[in-house]
Order: C-alpha cells, then sequence, then structure tokens
C-alpha cells in the first residue's frame, strides 16, 4: 500500500504528474509548515502553518488543502542528520508518510530539508522581519525551500 513512497527522485520522475501543483510539507513536532506551487511546477509558495493535534485531524486538513488545489504530489521534508544519517525525527517523518500513504494514492515524495530552515530564517531575516512574525511564518516558509528544492530538481531533470 505504500508504494507511493519515493526516496530516489532521479529514478521516480516519471511517476511524478507535470502540470499539476505540488505541495510540500516540513513536518514539525508542533506544526506542519505547507508550500504549494504553481500548476507549471515553476515557483513554491508558502501557504499556512497547521497546528499539528492528532494524526487524523492533521491528514484531513492536508487532504482538504490537496483537494482545493488540485495537488498531483506530496513532498515531505526528510530531516536528516548533518551526517545523512536518519535519527528519530526522520522515522518520526516516514511513520507519518506511511499513515498518508494509505489515505492517498498520490506520490510522497521525500526530500532532503537539512538547512531549510536555517535558509528560511536567513530570508526572513534580511527581509527585516519581526521575531513574532517569524515565529508565525518560519514552518512554511521552510516547506516552501523544500518545495523549490523539489522544483529545481525536477526542471532539471526533465530538461536532461
Amino acid at each position: 500500500m505504500t508504494d507511493n513512497l519515493i526516496d530516489n527522485i532521479e529514478e521516480n520522475v516519471g511517476s511524478i504528474p507535470q502540470m499539476q501543483a505540488l505541495i510540500g510539507l516540513d513536518l514539525g513536532t508542533k506544526t506542519i509548515g505547507v508550500a504549494v506551487s504553481d500548476g507549471l511546477q515553476s515557483a513554491a509558495t508558502p501557504l499556512e502553518t497547521v497546528k499539528r493535534k492528532k494524526f487524523g485531524v492533521d491528514a484531513a486538513r492536508l487532504l482538504e488543502i490537496i483537494a482545493e488545489r488540485n495537488v498531483g504530489a506530496i513532498v515531505l521534508g526528510l530531516p536528516l542528520n548533518m551526517d545523512g544519517s536518519e535519527g528519530p525525527r526522520a522515522q518520526s517523518t516516514r511513520a507519518f508518510a506511511r499513515n498518508m500513504a494509505k489515505l492517498t494514492p498520490l506520490p510522497i515524495i521525500y526530500w532532503d530539508e537539512r538547512l531549510s530552515t536555517v535558509a528560511a530564517e536567513r530570508a526572513l531575516l534580511e527581509a527585516d522581519t519581526s521575531r513574532k512574525r517569524r515565529a508565525e511564518v518560519i514552518d512554511h516558509v521552510a516547506a516552501s525551500y523544500i518545495l523549490q528544492g523539489v522544483l529545481d530538481r525536477l526542471a532539471h531533470l526533465r530538461r536532461a
């Protein structure tokens, strides 16, 4: 049932729909940052931060966004350790993905999210965003960094 989980984007580029929006998720322990792409899959836009409750409630909200935006695939930031190994957070992310895969046939793509939050924080600081506002938007801005990484990689692979 979890054959829609994609670890290696290079080997699975054909199973990712084109001309359809993608959704990017930055899974935290308390929140889920959500970003979406345009239908041409060129630009990621931060959308919202979902406050985590129970898996069923969280999944229902995400599936609602997916339906509203006609999303063709899910990109899930995989929080690897700096040495590339997987710790408890990565395992928790994989468990979330397995549970989501039971609720949707959409491809779920894992993407190395190392430094995405750092990049998001830097961008918000450069934009002179207040500390309070940074705290409110950091998760969905990080999700857009994760999603943009996938969009750029897909564009490169499809051109090659």
